[in-house]
Formats: structure tokens, C-alpha cells, sequence
């Protein structure tokens, strides 16, 4: 019956095939028929994404009630009642049920988050994996559960890009159709999970699509707001963070807020290289795979017998900064705290987000950061809550890369508009800052850590053809041993401005242009005397046919060559056909293009 109706869905649709919904136009009304199909999808995302939403929520509470006893995300009171040994070891059994699951259960044998749904986005026009998308969920349910320091919103993104990905299976949508349909999924995902609307729609198109084109915002849109709507049914209508009344009653503190910016970018980057350490360093110790999630949730429990406040996503610590609770003494050790074991969380193998471990680092830094400039000049002083919540946007813009949804975000989280002229000159000096140091965001450095290649959309397009689809194996071999009067003929019959030697067993052995070819033939003189092998020059950079069209075009930048030669394999070095230059760039164009109809 699921089939049947699937296919009169198509019908209806006019989607066959791998062809875009824009490629049918028999009729004048197709493109509101087009329109009203993305929002369809959209609407259908929307709802399965909230739902998804609220029972990962659900999920992770039972999870946390079965390790801690306590359900609440504000958990830190019924931890400290536990015995040591409780605390020490909760999440040590956590990481050893996860390694478990990952081993035997888990597709590709890892837990999955952000980072992934952008590598699909790019390189595989939005479709993910159901199956692993759910796999992906529990772990990360099982790990924020048990104790690690990661945070939830990162999952309930991939969730999210999963249950998107049915449809553009399902529907064959088209590597465009199928991006916006993958967006509908982030931008329900994020707003489910902060009860964030706004920002879930402008995160999808900062980090996900890359582009605000006008075809995928409404989609978007209505996916976003079903899956708010979803949320605050069962969830409620209110911001995560119930902060005091803050207001900015002198604007000299401008250039601390800018300080303060500068400040939060740097800790991101020390987050980003306390990450590093810890996946090096379970590298060095030559700790298995399967061994890594129970041996970091060890560390994560010994730090949570002085902290307990590092333990799952630490909204509660996170409040309390905002409602300036900490002593400077305590907020700074927090901050290193939080930051080492998020870092062995992550490298230890646990499922997770990033952007709930950058909030509370962004809260207790910009708390900190207010206690010493208040005692700097106490004249001009604001109360540390509010460069809390500076701080917080801050950070988490430079973790995440995206300045303008982040501040939307922690606007939503707080429902406080004040402060948002001050967090927007911290959130983009601590942006740039990151950018100075080369890291666009924490889900590219971990892209960039797995050696998947970051490139524009044209860029991706041209890496997604290969060689193979414009060489030509019509090319004219010569023996090395041809004397010139042999050659003379044959330039005189042939019209090829390449011509390429290859010995007894096939090997090409050099190449000959057409400039070669003249200047040897204008003295008759040397018809007799010299050979082929006498004029020929290196072949240049060698071709193979599965080598991606984007790498034939560095190759050819580095030469003057209008030819390459293809031969089977750089050890072989069987000659197997050419490719022009002038077809390597036809290529690029129509990607180009291609790229832009993405962002129109």
C-alpha cells in the first residue's frame, strides 16, 4: 500500500528518475505545482522532525533517570547525593554499553552528528541513511545520558537530515530539491530542540546550504515552524534560559564587549585544540576503538567528582552563570573543566553536539570576564550576567561558524533583545578570529580531520565527474623509433596536434606537439637521421580515468599542455586516451552553472 501511494505521489508530482521537478514543463501552472510540492515535503519534515525531536528528548531523560535517577536536565543536586563511585563510574558503563552498540549495531561503526549532514549535503545531494540516522540518534541519547559532555542539538540535526533524506530517497528529488529538502530537516531539528524558529531557519541556510536563495527559504520556513510548533505543544512555549532583567546603561562598555569577543574566539580556538590533543593522544596511547568510549567516560567521571556540573549537556550551569550564582574562581575552573572533558568526550568516540559544551564555556567565560572588569572600573561596571550572555554567543558563533544564527539563537534562548546589539560585536570579532586561524567552524575542522574535501559547489560538481567521462581513446601513437621521414608522412595524412610514443608493451614513453613535429620536419636533410624519441618531451602529468575532473584541472593550471595523456596507473603508465583542455573547461562551466541555478 506505502508503495502504491508513493508512486501516485510521483505521478502527481511529475518526478521520474534522477530529473529535478524543474525539468517538466508542460504546463504554464508547473511552477506553483513545483512550489507547492516543496512545500508539501516541507510540511511532512516539519512534523515527523518535531515528533522525532520530542522523542529523542524523552528518550534521553529515561536514559538519565536509569543512570542518575533525576529526569530534569538540571541535575547536578541529585548527582551530588550519589556515592563517589556512582559519579566515577556511570559513565565508564555508559561508554562501554555505546562501544557495544557501535561495534554491533551502529552503520559504520561510529556515532554521527552535524559534520556529516554537511559531507551529505555536499557530496551527496542531501541523502542520508534512515537506519543510520536512528542508530546515530540513540547513541548520542545513550552517551548525553549517561554523562558525557556533549550536547543534544547536534543529534536532533542529524535526526533531522535523516528523516529528510526518506523523501529525497523515496521521491528521487534531484541534487537541488534534495538540498532544500535536507534543509526543511536542519532548520526543523534546530528549532525543535531551542524552541527557536528564526534560528533554525537562518542555520540551516548558514551551515547546511551555504546560500539564501529565495526557492529554498519557504520550504524551510514551514518545516521550521511545524517543528516549533510541535515542540512547544508538548514541550511548552518558553525560553531555555529564564535570565534576570539585564540592561546596558553605559555604552563605554562597548570596547569591553569587542574585548570580550576576542577573548571567546580565543577559547574557541583552545577548544578546538584541547579536541586534537585528546584524539592524539588516544592515538598515541594505542587505545582500541572499542575500549575508547569506556576509558574516556572514566576521565569524564573523575572530573565530575569535583565538577559535577560537566555532566550531559550542563544547561544548569549554564543558567546559574547567567544569573551570576559562581564566584570568579569557580566559573574559571569550569571553564577548563567543561573544556577537558567535552574534548575526551568527542575524542573518546560518544555521540553528541558541540553547541550546548560552547554555550556553557561562552557563559562562564564572559562571567568571568565581567567579575575582573568590574574590578577594573568598578565606575562603569555592568552586572557580569549580562557579558554572560555576551560571552555565550560569542563562543558558540566561533565553535559553530555561524555568527548570524547563533546570535539568533541565543537571543530565542533568552528572550532578552537588549543585549543583542552587544553580542553582535562579539560574536563577529570572535568569528573572525577563528577565520585568522583557519577554522571555519568545528564541523569542518572535523571533515577536514577525516580528509573530506571542503570546496564550493562547483568545486563538488566537477569532483563528482571523472576523467573517464571526457577522454578520448582516439589518439594517435608513434613508435619511439620513427624516423623523421616516417613522421613526415605521417603528419602529412593526419590532422592530430598531439601525438604521444608508446613502446613495444603500450607504455607511453613522451609526447610530441604539433610545433615538435614541424620544426623537425623542415629540413628534409634529417629524414634519415632522426628518430621520434630525438624531439620528444616529457608527457606531462598523467591522467587516470577514476581521477576527478576537479584534480584534471589542477593538473592542467601547472602546465602549458592543451593534452594530457590517460594512461591506466601512474606505475603502469598504459596509454589509454587524452584529454583536451578546452573539454576539461566545458566541464567546469556547466558546473558553474549549475551552482548558480543551486542559489537562485
Amino acid at each position: 500500500m506505502m508503495a502504491a501511494l508513493i508512486q501516485r505521489l510521483r505521478e502527481w508530482i511529475g518526478v521520474f528518475g534522477k530529473r529535478s521537478l524543474r525539468d517538466f514543463r508542460p504546463r504554464k501552472d508547473l511552477a506553483a505545482r513545483e512550489q507547492m510540492t516543496m512545500l508539501l515535503f516541507a510540511s511532512v519534515v516539519g512534523l515527523a522532525v518535531g515528533y522525532a525531536a520530542y522523542g529523542f528528548r524523552e528518550l534521553l531523560s529515561l536514559i538519565q533517570y536509569l543512570f542518575y535517577g533525576e529526569y530534569s536536565e538540571f541535575m547536578v543536586a541529585a548527582v551530588s547525593r550519589l556515592a563517589w563511585w556512582h559519579v566515577l563510574l556511570a559513565p565508564a558503563l555508559g561508554g562501554l554499553l555505546l562501544a557495544l552498540f557501535l561495534k554491533y549495531l551502529m552503520p559504520g561503526g561510529r556515532a554521527q552528528g552535524v559534520a556529516d549532514v554537511i559531507e551529505a549535503g555536499m557530496y551527496h545531494d542531501g541523502r542520508m541513511s534512515f537506519r543510520t540516522g536512528l542508530g546515530a540518534a540513540f547513541a548520542s541519547a545513550l552517551s548525553i545520558g549517561a554523562g558525557a559532555s556533549v550536547g543534544r542539538e547536534g543529534p536532533l540535526v542529524h535526526l533531522g537530515g535523516s528523516l529528510a533524506g526518506i523523501i529525497t530517497k523515496k521521491m528521487r528529488l534531484s541534487r537541488v530539491d534534495g538540498h532544500s529538502v535536507l534543509a526543511c530537516g536542519v532548520a526543523a531539528g534546530v528549532a525543535a530542540s531551542f524552541n527557536a524558529p528564526i534560528a533554525g531557519v537562518i542555520f540551516a541556510h548558514e551551515v547546511v546550504l551555504g546560500h539564501y536563495a529565495l526557492r529554498a527559504l519557504a520550504p524551510v520556513v514551514i518545516s521550521a515552524v511545524i517543528g516549533t510548533i510541535v515542540t512547544r505543544i508538548h514541550i511548552g512555549d518558553f525560553p531555555a534560559f529564564l535570565v534576570p532583567e539585564y540592561a546596558i546603561s553605559n555604552f563605554w562598555n562597548f570596547p569591553a564587549f569587542m574585548l570580550l569577543g576576542l577573548v571567546s574566539g580565543l577559547i574557541a580556538l583552545i577548544f578546538f585544540w584541547s579536541v586534537a590533543v585528546a584524539k592524539d593522544s588516544f592515538d598515541t596511547l594505542r587505545i582500541p576503538e572499542f575500549w575508547r568510549p569506556p576509558v574516556a567516560g572514566l576521565a569524564v567521571g573523575c572530573i565530575a567528582l569535583l565538577f559535577p556540573q560537566v555532566l550531559g549537556v550542563g544547561y544548569e550551569a549554564t543558567d546559574n552563570a547567567l544569573k551570576q550564582l559562581y564566584p570568579l574562581h569557580i566559573l574559571i575552573l569550569l571553564v577548563a573543566a567543561k573544556m577537558a572533558a567535552t574534548a575526551i568526550s568527542i575524542a573518546g568516540g560518544f555521540g553528541g553536539g558541540v553547541f550546548s559544551p560552547a554555550l556553557f564555556l561562552g557563559a562562564m567565560t564572559g562571567g568571568a570576564f565581567g567579575l575582573i572588569a568590574a574590578s577594573i572600573f568598578p565606575e562603569v561596571a555592568l552586572d557580569h550576567g549580562l557579558y554572560a550572555i555576551v560571552g555565550m554567543g560569542a563562543v558558540a558563533s566561533a565553535v559553530l561558524g555561524a555568527p548570524i544564527s547563533t546570535t539568533l539563537i541565543v537571543f530565542e534562548l533568552t528572550g532578552d533583545y537588549r543585549v543583542t546589539i552587544a553580542m553582535m560585536a562579539a560574536v563577529v570579532l570572535a568569528a573572525i578570529l577563528g577565520r585568522q586561524f583557519k577554522f571555519r567552524s568545528f564541523f569542518h575542522w572535523q571533515l577536514a580531520r577525516r580528509a573530506v574535501k571542503l570546496a564550493a559547489a562547483d568545486e563538488v560538481l566537477l569532483h563528482e565527474q571523472i576523467v573517464a567521462d571526457v577522454m578520448d581513446s582516439n589518439v594517435m601513437t608513434i613508435s619511439p623509433g620513427m624516423s623523421f621521414a616516417e613522421l613526415r608522412a605521417l603528419y602529412r595524412d593526419s590532422n592530430a596536434q598531439a601525438y604521444f610514443l608508446v613502446d613495444e608493451e603500450g607504455c607511453i614513453a613522451g609526447a610530441l606537439n604539433e610545433t615538435d613535429v614541424k620544426y623537425a620536419l623542415l629540413d628534409p636533410d634529417l629524414d634519415d637521421l632522426g628518430r621520434a624519441v630525438d624531439i620528444a618531451s616529457a608527457s606531462g602529468p598523467l591522467l587516470t580515468p577514476d581521477m576527478p575532473l576537479d584534480e584534471a584541472m589542477t593538473a592542467f593550471s601547472g602546465t602549458a599542455y592543451r593534452f594530457l595523456a590517460v594512461v591506466d596507473s601512474a606505475d603502469e603508465r598504459h596509454l589509454l586516451g587524452i584529454v583536451r583542455f578546452r573539454d576539461v573547461l566545458a566541464a567546469h562551466n556547466k558546473a558553474l552553472k549549475m551552482a548558480r541555478e543551486e542559489t537562485q
